[in-house]
C-alpha cells in the first residue's frame, strides 16, 4: 500500500508540475527577472502551493498516522540558524542559475530534459558533501 501511494503522490506532483511549467527554467528564469519581461505566473504556482499546504498540514496535525499506517512525523523545530539561511541561499542561488529545484529538475529529467541532468548532479554531489562534511560536526 506504501508503494501505491508513493507512485500516485509522485504521479501528481510531477504532472501538477508538468502542467504549471515549472520544469521549464525559462518559465522559472522569468519570474526571477525583475528587469526583463517579468513572467509572475510562478507567484500563483506557489500561492496555489501554499493554500493547499496549509489545509494539508493542518489535517496532518490531528492525525496520530499517516494513510499508510505510519507515525506522523511533522518538523517541530522553530530555531533559524546559520545552516537554514545559508541553505536557503544556496537554494536560491542554484534555483535562480539552473532555474529548477530538486522537485522539478527530476521530472525535468524523467521526461527527457538533459539540461535537467546537470542540474540532477550538481544536487547529488552537494547532498554527499552535506552528509560527509557536515553531518561530521
Amino acid at each position: 500500500m506504501r508503494t501505491l501511494f508513493a507512485l500516485l503522490s509522485g504521479l501528481v506532483f510531477g504532472l501538477g508540475l508538468i502542467t504549471s511549467g515549472m520544469t521549464d527554467p525559462a518559465k522559472v528564469k522569468g519570474f526571477l527577472d525583475l528587469i526583463g519581461p517579468w513572467d509572475p505566473s510562478l507567484a500563483f504556482v506557489m500561492g496555489g502551493a501554499i493554500a493547499v499546504g496549509v489545509f494539508a498540514f493542518a489535517a496532518a496535525k490531528r492525525r496520530p498516522r499517516s494513510w499508510t499506517g505510519d507515525a506522523m512525523e511533522i518538523p517541530s523545530s522553530t530555531v533559524i540558524d546559520r545552516r537554514l539561511i545559508g541553505g536557503g541561499v544556496l537554494f536560491g542561488i542554484g534555483w535562480g542559475i539552473g532555474g529548477f529545484c530538486p522537485g522539478p529538475a527530476l521530472v525535468a529529467l524523467g521526461g527527457g530534459f538533459a539540461p535537467a541532468g546537470v542540474f540532477v548532479a550538481a544536487m547529488l554531489v552537494g547532498m554527499v558533501l552535506h552528509d560527509r562534511w557536515l553531518l561530521k560536526r
